[in-house]
């Protein structure tokens, strides 16, 4: 498995004790939001680039990606994020960049990340995992919920993985 139920049953157990989760990744963006206190659900080790399609502009990556990584694949291929998020630290993730929502400045010429972010697959709080959303542009019937994922700060799910 890709390490995403173990931090399902992390979850559960949390919720079925009624105990707080502190969602960390590399730390980079720790100081961002509001602190909160509870024992650590550690993302960092939840990594990797899960499907990568050049010719269809789409990458799928986990949370814990390391942006440098991501960008690395990307360059290889001819191509670039079309959002420049900041890097705070050389450990900066992909779910961080996601979850704090911050585009960067090419922001006002190419769009936010929320522009981007094609789908996603989540935690819920009660240990669940969802999917919402797809890997191609035309793929959203009803709301979509991957979008209101970006700059949520891990408050409506932990993210696991982001196309």
């Amino acid at each position: 498995m890709d390490g995403a139920y173990d931090l399902a049953q992390q979850v559960a157990a949390a919720y079925a004790a009624k105990a707080p989760l502190a969602i960390t990744g590399a730390g980079s963006r720790g100081f961002l939001g509001n602190r909160v206190a509870g024992q650590a659900l550690a993302l960092a080790a939840h990594r990797g680039i899960t499907a990568y399609e050049p010719g269809e502009l789409c990458i799928t990556a986990r949370a814990g990606t390391p942006l440098h990584e991501i960008e690395t694949e990307l360059n290889a291929a001819g191509q670039m994020l079309a959002f420049e998020p900041p890097r705070f630290a050389a450990t900066s993730t992909l779910g961080g960049a996601i979850a704090s929502g911050l585009s960067g400045p090419r922001r006002a010429y190419c769009g936010a990340v929320r522009d981007f972010v094609l789908g996603c697959r989540l935690l819920n709080g009660r240990g669940e995992i969802l999917s919402f959303g797809g890997q191609v542009m035309k793929n959203v019937a009803g709301y979509d919920v991957s979008r209101l994922m970006v700059g949520a700060y891990g408050t409506l799910g932990v993210l696991l993985d982001i196309s």
